[in-house]
């Protein structure tokens, strides 16, 4: 059976009752007569015939005896047209389903290919419940509730004031989940993790283009899923960590990022997976600076910065001379890419925001795939 075959959906499907009224009359039988000879009330045959009455496994096998129709045939009549009364109930609820659907980034869901292109009429949109539902991996919103408003508990918002869009945030995290599920990893190791911090940093100096691919497939040696993920609109979402069962999975957004700032979220999420609780999810931005005040977001901002340029080097900082070349050869020193240095050189407050030396920073654009 094709994937087309699993996909067709009839406009209209009528009950197995007609083509047994069909049938019989076919043959001349009358109902009473049908009822007799399978041993059953005539109101029994007369509901199958109007389709208020399922025809059992029991009922196929009478049939097929009486008239000689297999009972594989009945079975797959009966189960079809149930399977169309049930979608035909589920279709008549989608008026009231449609403000459980705009709160999502529909735009953008369609965009991704996620939910089938079309303009947004209120017609169309109730098109749309069903493969949101499907995209989510729920039955229904109160499944969406169940489900989405226990991940929404868990949340640890590094910017509670503008990580209020629950419904855009759990979409945005839907995407790296789905990814998650197609990775084929081998069981987390934090010791493997641990010891590939050297290497994956040693990838800042690499270019561009590489990155994406070399930190996906280090991350999987270490059994953490690595997902790169276009932002939407209204999350406030920069990165985030979380655990799906046993897996560890590290979600960074695609919004243009400088490389000073792509690394430390690296390296900031990473924090969370080694040392923070599972049960938690970290929902980071970037834009926040360091306002954040939890224990576990500090913890994980001093992690990536220790990482990017340990204490040491760091304190030397302030003497280096501050100038492009000054930079380069720090850079080269410490092994780290000469845009990170002047991200650091910035928060420290030694070189000004709209420096020169914003020349020495990459801005990555990561395929999200």
């Amino acid at each position: 059976m094709t994937e087309q075959n699993l996909s067709y959906r009839p406009v209209e499907v009528s009950p197995p009752g007609d083509t047994l009224a069909e049938l019989i009359e076919e043959r001349g039988i009358a109902q009473a007569e049908l009822a007799r000879r399978m041993g059953r009330p005539i109101n029994a045959v007369n509901e199958m015939v109007l389709g208020t009455k399922e025809i059992t496994e029991d009922t196929a096998l009478e049939l097929e005896r009486v008239l000689g129709t297999p009972a594989h045939f009945w079975l797959a009549r009966e189960s079809r047209y149930r399977e169309y009364m049930a979608r035909l109930r589920d279709a008549n609820r989608a008026e009231s389903r449609l403000d459980w659907l705009n709160k999502f980034p529909i735009k953008q869901l369609q965009d991704a290919g996620h939910l089938p292109a079309g303009r947004l009429t209120e017609s169309f949109k109730a098109s749309l419940i069903e493969p949101a539902l499907c995209f989510f991996g729920v039955a229904s919103p109160e499944g969406w509730h169940g489900q989405y408003d226990r991940v929404q508990a868990a949340f640890r918002r590094a910017n509670p004031a503008k990580q209020t869009d629950n419904a855009a945030i759990t979409a945005w995290l839907r995407l790296g989940e789905l990814q998650a599920l197609k990775a084929d990893i081998p069981a987390f190791s934090a010791e493997k993790l641990q010891a590939s911090i050297a290497d994956l940093r040693s990838l800042s100096t690499r270019p561009a283009a590489e990155i994406g691919a070399g930190l996906r497939a280090r991350c999987a040696e270490a059994g953490v899923v690595l997902a790169f993920v276009p932002p939407f609109p209204r999350t406030h979402v920069s990165g985030v960590a979380r655990w799906l069962g046993d897996r560890p999975l590290i979600q960074l957004s695609l919004l243009g990022k400088w490389n000073d700032v792509f690394w430390f979220s690296f390296f900031h999420e990473m924090a969370h997976i080694l040392k923070h609780p599972k049960k938690a999810v970290f929902l980071d931005d970037a834009s926040s600076g360091s306002a954040a005040e939890s224990k576990e977001e500090k913890e994980a901002d001093q992690f990536a910065a220790d990482v990017l340029i340990p204490s040491a080097d760091r304190k030397r900082l302030g003497q280096i001379e501050l100038t492009v070349a000054g930079v380069h050869k720090f850079a080269k020193e410490v092994d780290i890419h000469p845009g990170i240095v002047t991200g650091c050189l910035q928060h420290m407050g030694l070189v000004a925001w709209a420096s020169p030396m914003n020349q020495l920073k990459d801005r990555y654009q990561i395929a999200a795939k």
